[in-house]
């Protein structure tokens, strides 16, 4: 349905990840204290960590904050901080906590909170993404794009980790790149302006040409389908995990480097062993098959070692985890 044409933007929705926290302080603290809009973040946050976070922002600024419970209304003036390992979803003008597969490694997660803000309310939601890594979050500020609302970025020049600012904003038209100090201003000044486009779609989202799963998902092992987010290319499991390129890529990673390392463990426990029948072996007058079995316990200890080799120099190229490379890249195009 169309929003309402004397409706303005009423909801903020907030991501960050590492840096976040410090950024996150200096943007509730310039919030004004009439702010006719809801406020609802969500930090990456270890599952099994209690988070201190809503008692910091509540301390920090004039806006009430606490942590989210399932059902909580949303209340303009308010803000909302997703609680560790529950998604935060926007639905009917409350918030909803799940526990619904990770995305991009994360849950909560950024960008399904942004989703959920798109579909509840169009386009009078403002995205802001904040210091982080990797790229939790550039899909999910594409798809409030996408239902007419508005984004905002901090300058990845200024975050203290420019991956998810960086990404954003290689992948979304957003409104408003601003240093951390300007944040508040940004969200106060989208906050009060009328009329946002309709609560619909701009256009339909992309899926891959030929919906092949292609590749596994690092988490559970399922097949993996390409889909198009408002332009951002998502992976998605059967399960549900979703993962953006950069986030992939970085899992991907991880599950290379724990495959050698078990195919080092394994191999050098084959050479204990080995060299165990060897000895027994030997201690029995055994010769023959004593040094058959301590020439296998060689051969896979040199495999461990040839195996250790591959993973040092894939430590350093092919395992290096790409969201380094990307705020490098950006530093290079502005430098030039």
């Amino acid at each position: 349905m169309p929003a309402d044409r004397n409706a303005h933007r009423d909801l903020v929705v907030i991501g960050a990840s590492a840096g976040g926290v410090e950024t996150l302080i200096r943007v509730v603290a310039g919030l004004p204290r009439d702010l006719a809009a809801s406020i609802c973040i969500v930090v990456h946050i270890a599952p099994g960590s209690p988070s201190a976070l809503a008692g910091i922002l509540q301390r920090s600024g004039p806006l009430p904050c606490r942590q989210a419970a399932d059902g909580d209304p949303l209340v303009p003036g308010h803000i909302l901080v997703a609680p560790p390992d529950h998604h935060l979803v926007i639905k009917d003008d409350h918030a909803h906590l799940t526990v619904g597969p990770r995305e991009n490694g994360h849950r909560p997660a950024v960008d399904t909170l942004f989703r959920s803000a798109a579909a509840a309310r169009g386009g009078r939601v403002i995205g802001v993404v904040l210091s982080g890594n990797r790229d939790d979050g550039a899909a999910g500020l594409g798809t409030i794009k996408q239902h007419g609302g508005a984004a905002i970025v901090q300058d990845p020049a200024e975050a203290l980790f420019p991956g998810m600012p960086t990404n954003a904003l290689a992948n979304v038209n957003v409104d408003a790149v601003v240093p951390s100090p300007g944040v508040a201003q940004a969200i106060a000044k989208m906050v009060k302006s009328m009329n946002p486009p309709p609560n619909e779609p701009q256009g339909p989202g992309n899926s891959s040409s030929d919906g092949e799963p292609m590749l596994a998902c690092p988490e559970c092992g399922g097949v993996l389908v390409e889909r198009g987010s408002a332009g951002v290319a998502q992976w998605l499991c059967q399960v549900g995990h979703r993962y953006s390129a950069e986030s992939l890529a970085d899992e991907q990673a991880v599950s290379v480097e724990t495959a050698l390392w078990t195919a080092i463990r394994a191999l050098r426990e084959r050479s204990a062993l080995l060299q165990r029948m060897a000895d027994q072996c030997h201690a029995r007058g055994q010769a023959r098959s004593a040094r058959s079995f301590r020439r296998k316990a060689d051969d896979a200890h040199e495999q461990a070692d040839l195996v250790g080799t591959a993973l040092r120099e894939a430590a350093r190229g092919t395992l290096r985890q790409v969201s380094g490379e990307v705020a490098d890249g950006l530093a290079d195009e502005q430098a030039s």
